[in-house]
């Protein structure tokens, strides 16, 4: 196994495991405040059955298209790119569409809203980073054995780690709050605020478990 497809197993192992974390924190968390209030009786049965299609078939189906897509972009910037600036807004603009296809805000929200140009704009923005930090992780020279190492390699510092991780981390925040600010925009008719909150504290969960990894892996 070469170097470049050794740094694209442990990314993409390390992405899929994040992406099973974070629906496990959603299945959690729909029980948990589908069994406070008496109107939740009604109203769970609805929004269980629509999160368990959910999680079990779109969003994971939909994420490891997003993972795909993300690495083989970055990928073709270091086996087949001229490093310009051209080349990777093409290999961008021709991978987005797939990308935003698969998103799995995207396909909850209505794309005839007025908010939704703003939530598009974020998720590439999303998409652009992810793109650029897959291609610093892939370009890790070292001999790594797993994530941790392969992190080192590539942002050196805590801080630079930290950059990144906070970028990636505000992107996320934004969509949800485009979001929050108006639930018109999701098509579900039902349960949106206990959706809402789910997605609110489901982020936030991701994101210490996130931190607290950062932390280990420069300790």
């Amino acid at each position: 196994m070469d170097i470049l497809e050794r740094n694209y197993k442990i990314l993409e192992e390390k992405m899929k495991k994040q992406m099973e974390t974070s629906l496990n924190y959603g299945k959690d968390l729909i029980d948990s405040e589908l069994d406070t209030g008496v109107l939740n009786v009604i109203v769970k049965p609805i929004v269980k059955s629509f999160y368990q299609y959910w999680s079990d078939k779109d969003a994971q189906i939909g994420t490891l298209e997003q993972i795909k897509i993300t690495l083989n972009s970055a990928k073709e910037l270091i086996t087949n790119g001229d490093g310009s600036k051209e080349q990777f807004d093409r290999i961008i603009e021709r991978n987005f569409p797939v990308y935003l296809k698969n998103d799995q805000t995207d396909k909850q929200c209505r794309h005839t809203h007025s908010n939704y140009p703003k939530l598009k704009e974020v998720t590439k923005k999303s998409f652009i980073t992810q793109v650029e930090e897959s291609v610093l992780f892939l370009n890790v020279k070292e001999n790594v054995k797993d994530y941790n190492e392969l992190s080192k390699a590539a942002f050196k510092t805590k801080d630079k780690a930290y950059e990144a991780l906070k970028q990636q981390l505000d992107f996320n925040d934004a969509g949800i709050s485009i979001v929050e600010q108006d639930p018109s925009i999701l098509k579900v008719l039902t349960g949106k605020n206990i959706i809402l909150k789910v997605l609110r504290k489901g982020f936030e969960l991701t994101k210490e478990k996130l931190l607290e990894e950062l932390d280990i892996i420069f300790n």
